[in-house]
């Protein structure tokens, strides 16, 4: 079956993990989790953690333990200034204008964070829409329900006919599970988690049409 949809990640995919955006991020989620919160500091990353492994999301984990302002941890959290971690990459553009297939965004952010990032990027106008955290709610990337919903929006019948292109091996496991083809952004390293991986986005063209 020919690839029709392709799914993109956001966060550490359309952009290289060495930006320091999602550190960035990570230290606006713990400073919200001590003083909104009021978490003890010590705690915070080992319960990070556990929510995290639990939950699929920090915040799906603190929705379903302590009640939080989803809106507001949205809000909070990715609160940052984008263009000091990540810029345009005219190769990256070039390479999703050339694919034919329908694109998406499907992230466990919100999409008003999406389409900074995107407007940042220079990359708004390649995308056809955006499945967001909301989208999804009450699930996240990486459970099945979370790929499944995705579908709906994509108006595909067929997981076979979608690509999921992700940073994290965990949602690319569900991904493959469920028949997409999958691709880890930012590894090579083989795994039977997905079936293949680049370091470039410019590189997706080849591995579709292959």
């Amino acid at each position: 079956m020919a690839f029709t949809t392709l799914f993109f990640d956001l966060d550490d995919t359309l952009y290289p993990k060495t930006s320091g955006l999602w550190d960035a991020i990570r230290k606006r989620l713990d400073t919200y989790m001590i003083e909104q919160m009021h978490f003890p500091a010590d705690e915070i990353a080992a319960l990070r953690e556990y929510l995290f492994t639990t939950y699929g999301t920090t915040l799906r984990g603190l929705q379903t333990l302590y009640q939080v302002d989803t809106q507001d941890y949205l809000a909070y959290v990715h609160d940052v200034p984008l263009r000091n971690f990540i810029q345009p990459d005219p190769r990256v553009r070039d390479a999703l204008l050339a694919l034919p297939q329908r694109k998406l965004i499907f992230t466990n952010a919100d999409s008003n964070h999406a389409r900074r990032v995107l407007d940042v990027l220079e990359l708004s106008d390649c995308f056809d829409q955006i499945v967001d955290i909301n989208a999804i709610n009450p699930f996240c990337k990486p459970m099945k329900e979370a790929f499944q919903i995705a579908l709906q929006y994509a108006a595909e019948q067929d997981a076979s006919a979608g690509v999921v292109i992700d940073d994290l091996p965990r949602n690319l496991e569900t991904a493959r599970q469920l028949g997409f083809y999958t691709v880890r952004f930012g590894s090579l390293e083989p795994s039977e988690s997905y079936h293949t991986g680049i370091m470039h986005l410019s590189e997706l063209g080849h591995i579709i049409n292959r």
